[in-house]
């Protein structure tokens, strides 16, 4: 686990209505700025903002998750967090994300409060979505609806999308799920993903795909990672079955 870090910076509260974030650069060097200059910082680089307890007996069940979407290893608190986490590594609209960015420190009408969000997520645009994950049991108790209205109040603030999540939609996490084991980049395997992509420019089924090779357990498994990295594009609201459709997409940067 990541060394304790010492929160030695704390804002002036002396006014109604001031928003901070105090965060760990991609160096560890901890800093504090006023809300209004996030925009400068990127915060899919920085250090996690927390330490994510782990002990024997605990409820929640921490771990680490590779992201193929950048090459790193993110510390999740907590299964369903790691699902999330997957979920965005597979979603094409995400260049990046990360776990325990920063903290919110802020006063409001309320008086003051602090917030460490789940995941930052820098979508391909350049826009931000700030996800927190939460058990659906827990979503309606007031300190957690309190939490919420105040980070989504500050992401509207900063022109960020906020949105807080609990089980992903069965269909498409068992999708998501199945694909994310061919996630991987491909190595000797690689030059067969030019003759997939050319039997699939117009849609076939993943059956009829692989049919030219008689044990195409090897090829079975590229196609699945062409699915993954959207190279092969298929109906996401449908269960994965070899009748399942794909077609390649427009030329893309390959995986």
């Amino acid at each position: 686990m990541s060394p304790k870090r010492p929160h030695t910076l704390r804002p002036v509260r002396h006014a109604l209505q001031q928003l901070f974030i105090h965060y760990y650069d991609a160096d560890g060097t901890e800093r504090l700025l006023p809300a209004d200059q996030a925009a400068d910082v990127r915060f899919e680089t920085c250090l996690p903002a927390r330490d994510i307890p782990s002990y024997a007996g605990q409820k929640h069940t921490p771990g680490f998750y590779w992201a193929a979407s950048s090459d790193t290893v993110l510390e999740y608190e907590s299964f369903l967090e790691a699902r999330w986490m997957k979920l965005l590594d597979f979603d094409a609209n995400v260049a990046c994300f990360a776990a325990q960015p920063f903290i919110f420190e802020g006063i409001d009408a309320d008086g003051p409060w602090t917030h460490y969000p789940d995941l930052f997520v820098r979508r391909t645009d350049g826009s931000v979505l700030l996800l927190d994950v939460k058990n659906p049991e827990q979503v309606d108790k007031p300190k957690v609806q309190s939490q919420a209205r105040r980070t989504a109040t500050a992401c509207q603030r900063l022109g960020w999308n906020y949105q807080m999540v609990g089980e992903p939609d069965p269909q498409l996490w068992a999708t998501v799920e199945w694909l994310a084991g061919y996630r991987r980049p491909l190595n000797a395997a690689a030059p067969i993903t030019d003759i997939l992509l050319f039997r699939a420019q117009h849609p076939v089924t993943i059956r009829e795909l692989l049919s030219l090779w008689p044990e195409p357990q090897l090829e079975r498994a590229v196609t699945y990672h062409l699915m993954w990295h959207h190279r092969l594009l298929f109906d996401l609201t449908r269960p994965l079955r070899d009748h399942t459709r794909v077609w390649a997409a427009p030329t893309l940067e390959h995986a």
